[in-house]
């Protein structure tokens, strides 16, 4: 991935899921996800590289240089604008770059809970009300006994 390519994801990124400095969250692309997320595309990554050059083409509209130039209310609009052309550029982005941010120790930590996966030691669970399976146990399979 060019530099150029890498400044414009960690500008979307930071679109996407911009700072929030009163719960002590920072920006996807301040965390670094840019990385992740061009790992999780692989070769798919390609494929969105005429989506960043138009980004970039817009900014020059804007007399900046380069999308990851722009300040962050004209990139949210240049990326909207975008996004309502071509609806296929920010759905893999989206999905990767919330996947990455959710699994961050840091953004976890700041949500209140332990930065830590899941598994080995779990997470405390409340109890639910198993009786509510009964009408599901007492139905006849949905199959066919072979």
């Amino acid at each position: 991935m060019s530099k150029e390519m890498r400044d414009a994801l960690v500008a979307v990124l930071d679109c996407l899921i911009p700072e929030d400095a009163a719960r002590g969250l920072p920006s996807a692309g301040a965390l670094g996800l840019a990385g992740y997320v061009a790992e999780r595309l692989g070769d798919a990554l390609a494929s969105l590289a005429p989506g960043f050059a138009a980004l970039d083409a817009a900014a020059q509209q804007r007399d900046a240089r380069r999308f990851a130039e722009l300040d962050t209310r004209e990139a949210r609009e240049v990326l909207r604008r975008y996004a309502e052309r071509d609806a296929g550029f920010l759905p893999a982005l989206v999905f990767h770059a919330y996947a990455g941010y959710y699994q961050n120790p840091a953004v976890l930590e700041a949500l209140g809970m332990e930065g830590r996966p899941p598994h080995p030691k779990g997470y405390e669970l409340e109890a639910g009300d198993l009786g509510l399976l009964d009408p599901v146990r007492g139905r006849a399979p949905l199959y066919r006994e072979i």
